[in-house]
């Protein structure tokens, strides 16, 4: 596939939208989590770890696949502060997919909990028990995901302005395919 075709790979739109589910499922788990200390917190809890290893797992998938495959060039027509803030937010976004669950699994590890993906399956620690890099682990966590969220937002509003506004294949390009077509400026 060229690196510039007019669509993205076919596997990378099915992991674009796995991972937007499952990025999605964690916001919510997320949010409740730390917002209660109720008889939910355990079930929250048991979903988060497996999913956030999940999305790791599958981002590792994504990201070789997506830098041997390519993107579609952006509009041609698109002012280059918006190109280079696409590229720079993209990478952010992979950035972020990562260290979430890195810095979770690291946090735990360091705080002497382990990562249970299933009954009798847990994720051996990356870090040795110390509470005080544990709690600058937990603080590291919470800014990540908050900064996370801002980058989704950005990302959707952008997906939303491209689709709704300019009309210009863009968002195709992730959904159904079939995404622009004419002349565009590079990756």
């Amino acid at each position: 596939m060229s690196r510039h075709s007019p669509d993205f790979h076919p596997a990378l739109r099915v992991l674009h939208w796995l991972l937007a589910a499952m990025v999605l499922a964690m916001l919510f788990i997320g949010v409740g989590m730390v917002s209660t200390a109720g008889p939910l917190y355990p079930l929250l809890l048991s979903l988060h770890r497996p999913i956030g290893i999940a999305i790791l797992l599958l981002v590792l998938i994504r990201l070789p696949l997506r830098l041997l495959t390519g993107a579609p060039a952006l509009p041609a027509d698109l002012p280059p502060l918006q190109a280079r803030l696409a590229k720079a937010s993209h990478v952010l976004l992979y950035a972020s997919m990562i260290a979430l669950p890195l810095i979770g699994w690291a946090m735990l590890s360091a705080g002497g909990y382990p990562v249970q993906l299933a009954k009798g399956l847990a994720l051996p620690p990356i870090l040795p028990h110390d509470l005080a890099l544990y709690a600058l682990l937990r603080g590291a966590h919470t800014l990540v995901a908050l900064l996370f969220f801002a980058l989704i937002l950005g990302h959707l509003a952008a997906a939303l302005m491209h689709g709704l506004i300019r009309r210009d294949g863009v968002l195709r390009s992730m959904t159904t395919g079939h995404g622009r077509r004419g002349p565009a400026t590079g990756d």
